[in-house]
């Protein structure tokens, strides 16, 4: 029960990550993203792409591409933000999640084309096979423990952001109301567009980390949005440490899903969503910025 739990911790260390960028979204301009998991595989594929033409895989040569990916993502979220969605932020939810939708089939389509419908996987050059040794029968992956790492840190900063610099305060103030924010003098529109391109660099983070970790292939989008939107949901929308406990929670119940049967790991995380939406609508930690 130790090693499954540990396991679920670890697996929930992903899906923060996966849903980090969706709680981000959600919380400023209330815009769910269902291309969420699309843009992780397209992350990922970018990664792959990019050790594919430097060369050898080693983990510095992967580190390197997956830092160089992130500025580009962060400016990939700012434009898309900028000149696309926030033409269809509004009190109709509807206009975000059909363009957002139409993005999810371009990306699958344009994967496809580029890559095929192979699984593909970013070489690590041995990292994702080293293990940390506990006792004689428990060893734990260091690629996971990473993930996890990585995980936490980001939380962390996501809240030390909106709680702690200029930068958060005019995230929350459009939150809260954005015409008072707006006769403030705040620029509504670029404030959206700079958290969606923070949300971008996590997607991007996300992706690179999914595709050392397991095989990605073109159509894996749409799982992955559904358990960053479980992961939201149950932690509760826009809190971000609410995200990474409803994540591991997730994490957790599946690897017991696992273990009980090797076809019951999904389905359990998937009742644990619903008992939660029905007991619990708002989450099990409802926004907090402070």
């Amino acid at each position: 029960m130790l090693e499954t739990v540990i396991q679920g911790v670890l697996l929930g260390g992903l899906y923060t990550l996966f849903a980090l960028g969706q709680s981000l979204m959600f919380g400023v301009m209330r815009l769910t993203n269902t291309a969420q998991g699309d843009f992780i595989i397209l992350g990922a594929f970018a990664v792959i792409a990019g050790v594919s033409v430097a060369g050898d895989a080693t983990p510095g040569l992967v580190a390197m591409v997956a830092l160089g990916v992130l500025p580009v993502a962060f400016v990939f979220g700012y434009a898309l933000q900028r000149y696309v969605l926030n033409g269809t932020l509004g009190k109709d939810p509807l206009p975000s999640l059909v363009v957002t939708f139409g993005l999810s089939i371009v990306i699958q389509n344009l994967l496809l084309e580029l890559f095929s419908a192979d699984p593909r996987a970013i070489e690590t050059g041995g990292l994702s096979t080293q293990g940390v040794a506990l006792g004689d029968t428990l060893s734990l992956g260091v690629l996971p423990l990473v993930v996890l790492a990585v995980a936490l840190v980001a939380t962390a900063a996501l809240q030390w952001l909106f709680a702690r610099t200029a930068l958060g305060r005019s995230f929350r103030a459009v939150s809260d109301d954005r015409e008072i924010a707006e006769l403030m003098g705040l620029d509504a529109k670029k404030v959206y567009a700079f958290a969606t391109a923070i949300a971008f660099v996590l997607i991007a983070i996300a992706g690179a980390l999914q595709g050392m970790r397991t095989t990605v292939s073109p159509s894996d989008g749409p799982l992955l949005l559904l358990f960053a939107f479980e992961a939201v949901i149950i932690g509760g929308m826009g809190s971000f440490w609410g995200t990474l406990a409803g994540a591991m929670i997730l994490g957790i119940t599946q690897q017991i899903g696992f273990r009980l049967d090797p076809g019951w790991g999904i389905w359990f995380g998937h009742i644990v969503f619903l008992v939660v939406l029905v007991l619990r609508p708002q989450g099990l930690f409802p926004k907090t910025r402070g």
